[in-house]
């Protein structure tokens, strides 16, 4: 019974990883296609993706893995918002602050200690 659980638990997990891989993966897609197309909105929205990667730093760190990381993806959404707003965040900025947020937690996956493409 308590084997079941584990397993169930444990594959519960790497689904949520997965799928917060795949919005991360597709945050990043849209952010460097967002980028390409219109110079002043990418460099609007680099500065936003600065902004939380700056905050993921303070709140994980430097050595983590992919569940810690898709754990505080879980509650983001708040925070994102927070942190963009804090480092100067310009008209229509909230709109994008979704696409930077993904496209800051695909560039800090990369560096999880379990990461693998």
């Amino acid at each position: 019974m308590a084997e079941c659980m584990l397993r169930a638990s444990t594959i519960a997990a790497m689904t949520t990883i997965a799928s917060a891989r795949r919005d991360w993966d597709e945050g990043r897609r849209r952010f460097a296609e967002a980028a390409r197309h219109d110079p002043g909105r990418g460099e609007r929205l680099h500065r936003q993706r600065e902004a939380v990667l700056e905050e993921l730093r303070r709140r994980i760190g430097a050595v983590y893995t992919l569940a810690e990381l898709a754990a505080t993806y879980g509650d983001a959404e708040r925070w994102v918002l927070e942190a963009v707003e804090r480092h100067g965040a310009p008209a229509g900025w909230s709109r994008t602050a979704a696409l930077a947020g993904d496209a800051a937690f695909h560039a800090y996956s990369l560096g999880a200690q379990d990461y693998a493409p």
